[in-house]
C-alpha cells in the first residue's frame, strides 16, 4: 500500500484541528480497500450516511446480493435495515482503533433512522434505540432530524446513554435548541447515575443547500448579486461562535466535571450545488479547531488537489452579520429560507428511503 502523504491539504486540514469525516459508505468500500485507504492516506477518522447513500449503493454492483438471498422471506425495509446495520457495524470495526486511540473523540460511524419519524418523538427514539442495539458498536451515532420533535427525541437519547449525530440543522434558532436538548439529556442522564463520559454528539450544519435556495431568492427578487453565495458561510461562522458560548458557564462545567464532552459542530453538504462556485469553497471557508467536516468523495478529492488549508471560521464576523442584515433588506427571510431547507430535507430523504425500499425489491426479484 502507498505510504500517505502528510503534506497533502487534507493532512493540513487535519492539523489544524478539523476532523475529516467522508460522507460515504458501500459495501463494495468496504471490502475492496477504499475506505481503508481514505483512513491511511487521507487523515479521514469517521463516516456518515444516508438514505441516499444508500440507495446508491444497494443499485450499484452486486456487493449485497448473497446477503438479500438469505432475507429472501423478509420484507423491504427489514431487508434494507440488515443490509445497513451490517454495512454500519463493519465500518464501526474499521475505525474502532481511531476512536480508540483518540478516546472517543473521533471514529464513529452513523446511521439514520427512518426519515419517515422525522415528527413522531416516540417512534423515533424507539428508533434510536433500536439501531443502536442492532449495530451494537460504542462508536456508532444514530442520526436524527434537527425537527421540532425531534429535540425531544435528542434529548431522550442522550438520556439513555446513545450517542446521536443531530442531523438537517439549517438554522442557528434551532442550533440553540439542539444544545438546550443535549445539555437536558446529559443532565438527566447524570441524576440516573449514568456516565456522560461514554457517550459522544455532534451538531450536523446543512452548508450548501442554504446557498442554493437563498441564490434561488434573491435571483426571483432582483437582489445584489454580490450577496449570492454568502449566506450559508455567514450562517456556518455565526453558528461556530453561538458553540464557543454554549458550553461554558456554571451549568456546563458541571456536567464537564462529570466526564460531559461538548458536542461538536460538524459541516455537511459541503459539495457545491453552483459549478460557478470554486468546487472546495464550502471546506476552505470552514476551517477551524474542534469541528468537524463530512465530505463526499469527489469533494474530498478536489480539496486533495488543489485545497487551501487556512483557518478561515473566525474570520469576517462582523461581515457575516451584514450578510444577515443585507439580505433581510433585499426581502429574503432567513426564517424561512431555513424552515423551508428543514422541510425539504426531510422530504427528500423520506424520498430517497421510499425509492431504495421500492429499488431493493426489485433487486432482490432479480436476484432470487
Amino acid at each position: 500500500m502507498t505510504a500517505p502523504t502528510t503534506s497533502s491539504p487534507l493532512h493540513r486540514l487535519s492539523a489544524l484541528g478539523q476532523s475529516i469525516w467522508i460522507d460515504f459508505l458501500s459495501r463494495a468500500a468496504l471490502r475492496d480497500g477504499t475506505i481503508a485507504r481514505l483512513i491511511e492516506q487521507d487523515a479521514v477518522v469517521g463516516a456518515t450516511s444516508n438514505p441516499t447513500i444508500f440507495q446508491k449503493a444497494i443499485a450499484a454492483g452486486d456487493a449485497y446480493d448473497d446477503q438479500l438471498r438469505e432475507l429472501r422471506d423478509a420484507d423491504a425495509k427489514e431487508a434494507f435495515w440488515a443490509l445497513a446495520t451490517r454495512d454500519v457495524r463493519e465500518a464501526c470495526d474499521l475505525f474502532r482503533p481511531i476512536w480508540d486511540g483518540s478516546a472517543g473523540r473521533d471514529g464513529y460511524v452513523s446511521i439514520e433512522v427512518d426519515p419517515g419519524l422525522a415528527y413522531d418523538t416516540l417512534a423515533t427514539f424507539r428508533e434510536v434505540r433500536r439501531l443502536r442495539d442492532e449495530v451494537d458498536r460504542p462508536n456508532v451515532l444514530v442520526k436524527i432530524p434537527a425537527t421540532k420533535p425531534g429535540l425531544a427525541a435528542i434529548e431522550d437519547a442522550t438520556a439513555a446513554g446513545i450517542s446521536i449525530n443531530v442531523t438537517l440543522i439549517f438554522s442557528l434558532r434551532r442550533y440553540d435548541e439542539v444544545v438546550v436538548s443535549y445539555l437536558r439529556g446529559l443532565e438527566r442522564l447524570v441524576a440516573d447515575g449514568g456516565d456522560p463520559a461514554r457517550i459522544a454528539s455532534v451538531a450536523s450544519f446543512f452548508v450548501s443547500r442554504i446557498d442554493t435556495e437563498a441564490d434561488r431568492r434573491l435571483e426571483e427578487a432582483g437582489g445584489p448579486e454580490r450577496l449570492k453565495g454568502e449566506l450559508a458561510i455567514a450562517n456556518a461562522r455565526l453558528a461556530y461562535q453561538r458553540w464557543r458560548t454554549a458550553f461554558t458557564g456554571e451549568r456546563w462545567e458541571f456536567l464537564t466535571n462529570k466526564g460531559a464532552t461538548p458536542q461538536r459542530v460538524l459541516w455537511a453538504s459541503t459539495s457545491v450545488k453552483n459549478p460557478a462556485y470554486r468546487d472546495t469553497r464550502y471546506v476552505e471557508e470552514l476551517i477551524g479547531p474542534d469541528t468537524i467536516d463530512t465530505m463526499p468523495l469527489e469533494t474530498l478529492d478536489a480539496f486533495r488537489d488543489h485545497g487551501r488549508a487556512v483557518p478561515r471560521l473566525e474570520l469576517e464576523l462582523d461581515g457575516a452579520r451584514r450578510v444577515f442584515a443585507e439580505l433581510a433588506a433585499a426581502g429574503i427571510d432567513y426564517d424561512d429560507v431555513t424552515d423551508t431547507l428543514e422541510r425539504e430535507g426531510v422530504e427528500k430523504f423520506a424520498a430517497s428511503f421510499d425509492e431504495l425500499l421500492e429499488g431493493l425489491s426489485d433487486k432482490r426479484a432479480a436476484t432470487a
